[in-house]
């Protein structure tokens, strides 16, 4: 599969999302773990979680617990596979979702998750999202310090603007190498930071970059003009739309969500999709 450089790492140019594997109409175990195993056959080397995918206020990081049980069980090598995992935001079990930025809650919640996902250090840790109630200098601060003392490798942010990608990079003393937001067809609103992320060359993760695990299925109907290219290569508009995203910049790689094997064998083929400038350009006009 094409590679993508994150920070000192080469990854994937598609990642996995695991958050559909443990929120609401999460699969059984044994389907998640077919789902990441497949992911891994077809070349997969970044799976993104959080320790807030999760549905009762019991099982706080449910996913990061499920992704380290596949990764212990597959057949193959994972030695080159960096789990990126979250810390900041909470759901408290009744499907709502809060944020805690305070830099202790932060410093404990990466040592929790490297508890769960059973490693020393954490792959990429990020903050997940900003806090109104905490000075954003103080909770990346928190980052820097889990930096610092080794308890992850690397660092990233989610749900950022471009000031704040600034005044974090800052921060970590130039040391960001991701930013995690929402961007699709449907959600262009991260376009800026993007493209600051490029001028940066700083990782850009796409979140939910088919529209939302409600809305994935409809890309080709709410945007024609990913039907019509995907009819054109004969391929899924699901794939256009991963491969457009992928022509935007460099530095993009997509973390679709997943739950069934044959949906991220057919996202990773993707990478492989060669879409010509015409068909970026219309893409692009038809997203807005």
């Amino acid at each position: 599969m094409q590679q993508r450089t994150l920070g000192p790492r080469t990854v994937s140019a598609i990642g996995l999302g695991g958050m559909p594997m443990s929120i609401e109409g999460r699969p059984d175990e044994a389907r998640s773990v077919a789902t990441i195993h497949a992911a891994l056959d077809a070349g997969v080397t970044l799976v993104d979680t959080a320790d807030s995918y999760h549905l009762h206020a019991d099982e706080v990081g449910h996913n990061e617990e499920l992704i380290a049980r596949a990764l212990r069980s597959y057949g193959g090598s994972t030695a080159d596979v960096l789990v990126a995992t979250k810390g900041g935001h909470l759901r408290p079990g009744d499907g709502s979702w809060t944020q805690d930025g305070r830099p202790e809650h932060l410093k404990e919640a990466a040592k929790a998750s490297a508890r769960r996902l059973g490693v020393e250090a954490i792959g990429l840790y990020q903050f997940h999202r900003p806090d109104p109630r905490v000075p954003y200098a103080d909770s990346v601060g928190a980052i820097r310090e889990l930096l610092d003392e080794g308890v992850i490798e690397l660092a990233g942010i989610s749900n950022a603007t471009v000031a704040q990608i600034d005044e974090a990079n800052a921060i970590l003393g130039g040391r960001l190498v991701s930013v995690q937001n929402q961007f699709s067809p449907a959600f262009r609103s991260s376009q800026g930071e993007l493209e600051h992320c490029a001028a940066l060359g700083i990782a850009f993760l796409p979140w939910s970059p088919l529209g939302g695990i409600s809305r994935a299925g409809e890309v080709g109907s709410r945007h024609t003009a990913f039907q019509e290219v995907a009819d054109a290569h004969g391929v899924s508009p699901q794939q256009v739309t991963l491969a457009w995203e992928l022509a935007l910049a460099p530095v993009v790689i997509p973390i679709p969500g997943a739950s069934r094997p044959a949906s991220i064998q057919d996202s990773v083929r993707a990478a492989e999709l060669v879409l010509t400038a015409d068909e970026v350009a219309a893409l692009s006009q038809d997203a807005r």
